[in-house]
């Protein structure tokens, strides 16, 4: 695995616990000489993240957009940072350049870039692991969410299995290095079959 891509909020967040976690994510990732692809912003947990990495002598790129580059948020001291003009066009270098996906707390567009990632591993548009690092249980909620989403059959059971659940680094590792991709060819086996 070289890259790892990282969604997490443009905000500290009100719990330092989040802080805390993603300096340790970015520790850990420069100690396995695994690179971070992010949003690009020096700003919340994406900062903290950033400069964990590079403080332990890790990679780091980081893609942002040129809206939010022209409002300074972008980080200047990455190993990359590319300007890109649109949202979609953010995720999808982010994705190419990334082997897998790993979201940390943050709000609507950390949500969205990680399950708009899990969405792709479901159409088959991927076969790259997606995960939550997730040490303060900032997301159990929404992890019991989804598996009440396949006990209503909006889910089936495969789908969520594309979702990892990690509650340090090392059982993240762990996790990204032994999961297989499940049996995503039969997709269209709706839930409620």
């Amino acid at each position: 695995m070289r890259r790892v891509a990282v969604f997490c909020g443009s905000s500290p967040g009100a719990d330092a616990a989040h802080a805390r976690s993603a300096a340790e994510l970015g520790r850990a990732l420069a100690s396995r000489d695994v690179g971070l692809v992010y949003g690009g912003g020096h700003v919340g947990l994406m900062g903290v993240l950033a400069d964990a990495v590079l403080a332990a002598g890790g990679e780091v790129l980081g893609v942002i957009t040129a809206s939010l580059q022209e409002r300074e948020v972008g980080h200047d001291g990455l190993t990359e940072l590319r300007v890109v003009d649109t949202m979609h066009e953010r995720k999808a270098a982010m994705a190419d350049a990334a082997d897998a996906f790993v979201m940390l707390p943050g709000g609507f567009g950390t949500l969205d870039e990680f399950f708009e990632a899990v969405t792709w591993a479901q159409l088959g548009i991927h076969d790259k692991p997606c995960a939550v690092l997730d040490p303060t249980g900032y997301y159990a909620p929404l992890l019991r969410f989804l598996d009440d989403a396949v006990t209503a059959r909006f889910i089936a059971p495969q789908h969520r299995a594309l979702v990892l659940h990690a509650s340090s680094p090392d059982e993240l590792f762990d996790g990204l290095a032994a999961w297989t991709p499940p049996d995503t060819d039969k997709w269209l086996d709706r839930a409620d079959r």
